[in-house]
């Protein structure tokens, strides 16, 4: 039946979905001949990554589309769709933080995340910054040297920052438009590129604390001043101009490819992003795709350059940017110093990737086989926790294909009784698996229990009740309290020699989803701990206590916060008087301890 349909496949562009057995889509492809795609994989020698989706592949699917720019698209979308185990689905995607500029309706500077800008938005962004303390040490440098709007709100009399001049006092509306400007002009200078405009601004203030005999303000100045000099001196590279660009590396060995992209900003790098996957179809396309998702999630800047291998008419046609292969010259160097990164991490880590991919999802393979199962993509684990007879907490964790799902972790408070294991169980499966059938999400074919028959009997109540066939086991420990054992539906032990893959691969489970759990259990301690405390503090009432306990989580970060950071939620009297409170708390328990 398989070759028939192969034979029908039509030779245009499009994407394609290949199916597994429960017709599961496990892989999504596109091409711009679909015929001699789809058929590659069936009548050419394939290996490693390919050979095993192809072992998998009962059947599949196609769509056809005008151009092989929309096949692109398609397939990124479709990826989104079906999260497909054997496609680049960049789970760990990093936001690199940006310096935000906003001009209205009074100048400000701080660090944040990067979201696309609106025409309408007052605001100005810079980076990336990959050295997230590099963008915050910046713009806390800036706010000292320049009278930028630092309170939140808009308060009705000046605060300190505009008594020691490190403010215009924007809350009277009384503006010297002159100066305004001139410092707006100076710190958008900077952050396109022009450092002499910090460096003689911290020269002028280290001089005028020196006059002033005031030497500890200006050795912290001179060490800014050396900090900002080595960072900026590092970052230079050899072009005339400051656009913002980004340069795309990328070098493959043993099924495996690494991709390299250096942001160049104001003329200097200011970092680099490098990915690493096994590639299952044709090199070139698949790092196409890649830079495509990597783009929906991060800033598009002016120019991009590539090497002569990709798509340059697809890129630049769904990026809606300068897209140039350089093929001598400055940025040609650059191009090459790329591609030598992408090839030196690769180099280094494919060892790690190896044995990372040996101990996973080859151990998630075994793991199915011991079982006797026909599939397994997902597990979904659970472990309780009632510390201390209080703040009774469940925590499921998701593993696929060997690897941690972290955006489908789930933490629950739980009503029955702290010491009721059972009801626990059978409250927390009921929770989570109701809830899936409602949303129509993604099923599990296996779930983990840290714990023995009673967990099991419970957790299948639910699932019959549910009308729901997923298999179960429990996760028992030896003396050590060390996993040595897989406990089944009908309460057969399964033993897990110590020194198999699968072993390391479930104690892995165990102790994420232990951690998690014990995670959310401490959290929820502290911040009954934190409430308790807070509601003795007059001026604090149930907005400003959420508002402490949100940006803060325990009492030692209070303890450690500046007045100043503190004003930002509370008045400063009622700030000073929370600090003293925690102070003599601290001391009446030191007093009390034995």
């Amino acid at each position: 039946m398989l070759e028939e349909k192969l034979k029908t496949i039509p030779h245009l562009p499009g994407s394609y979905q290949m199916r597994n057995k429960n017709n599961v889509v496990i892989y999504v492809g596109k091409a711009k001949d679909l015929n001699k795609r789809v058929n590659s994989y069936f009548k050419g020698n394939v290996t490693g990554k390919t050979l095993k989706l192809v072992e998998e592949i009962v059947d599949f699917t196609y769509i056809t589309t005008a151009t092989e720019s929309e096949a692109f698209l398609l397939e990124i979308n479709l990826i989104k769709e079906y999260n497909p185990k054997y496609n680049i689905l960049l789970k760990d995607d990093k936001s690199y933080p940006y310096i935000e500029y906003i001009n209205k309706p009074y100048p400000k500077l701080k660090v944040s995340r990067y979201v696309r800008l609106k025409k309408k938005d007052n605001k100005t962004l810079f980076g990336p910054y990959p050295n997230s303390y590099a963008a915050r040490r910046i713009v806390n440098l800036i706010n000292r040297l320049y009278p930028l709007k630092k309170c939140e709100g808009n308060p009705k009399k000046v605060c300190l920052y505009y008594h020691i001049g490190e403010c215009l006092g924007y809350c009277q509306k009384n503006i010297d438009e002159v100066k305004l400007k001139q410092m707006e002009d100076d710190i958008l200078g900077f952050l396109k590129g022009n450092d002499k405009i910090l460096k003689d601004k911290i020269l002028e203030r280290i001089n005028y604390f020196s006059e002033e005999l005031n030497f500890e303000a200006a050795l912290e100045l001179k060490k800014e001043l050396q900090y900002i000099s080595i960072i900026l001196d590092k970052q230079k590279v050899d072009l005339n101009d400051f656009i913002n660009r980004d340069i795309i590396g990328f070098y493959f060995n043993e099924g495996l490819v690494s991709v390299e992209i250096l942001f160049i900003r104001g003329g200097k790098i200011v970092g680099g992003n490098n990915d690493k996957f096994y590639f299952i179809s044709d090199i070139n396309d698949e790092v196409c795709s890649y830079v495509l998702k990597f783009y929906e999630n991060h800033e598009i800047p002016k120019e991009i350059i590539i090497p002569e291998e990709l798509n340059q008419d697809i890129l630049e046609n769904i990026l809606k940017t300068s897209i140039y292969v350089p093929l001598k010259g400055k940025k040609r160097k650059l191009l090459e110093m790329a591609k030598t990164n992408a090839r030196v991490s690769l180099e280094q880590e494919i060892t790690i990737i190896k044995k990372d991919e040996k101990r996973s999802v080859l151990a998630n393979d075994e793991l199915k086989e011991l079982l006797n199962m026909p599939v397994l993509d997902r597990i979904d684990a659970f472990d309780n926790s009632n510390l201390f007879g209080s703040y009774a907490v469940s925590g499921m964790i998701v593993f696929k294909n060997g690897k941690p799902l972290k955006n489908q972790y789930r933490k629950y408070k739980v009503s029955v009784d702290v010491n009721d294991d059972y009801h626990t169980m059978k409250e927390v499966i009921y929770r989570r698996y109701y809830r899936a059938l409602m949303e129509k999400s993604e099923m599990p074919e296996l779930i983990l229990v840290d714990g023995g028959e009673n967990q099991i009997r419970a957790c299948l109540e639910v699932l019959n009740d549910l009308h729901l066939s997923i298999r179960v086991c429990g996760l028992k420990k030896d003396d050590h309290h060390r996993t040595n054992q897989l406990i089944d539906e009908d309460l057969n032990l399964i033993p897990i020699p110590k020194s198999s893959d699968i072993f390391h691969y479930l104690t892995r489970i165990q102790d994420e989803v232990h951690r998690y759990t014990i995670t959310y259990h401490k959290t929820l301690r502290d911040k009954g701990s934190i409430s308790s405390i807070l509601d003795n503090i007059d001026g604090i009432g149930k907005v400003r206590k959420k508002a402490l306990i949100k940006k803060y989580g325990s009492l030692k970060k209070i303890k450690e916060a500046p007045i100043e950071e503190l004003k930002e939620i509370l008045p400063e009297n009622i700030s000073m008087n929370l600090l003293n409170y925690l102070k003599n708390y601290d001391e009446s328990i030191k007093q009390k301890k034995p």
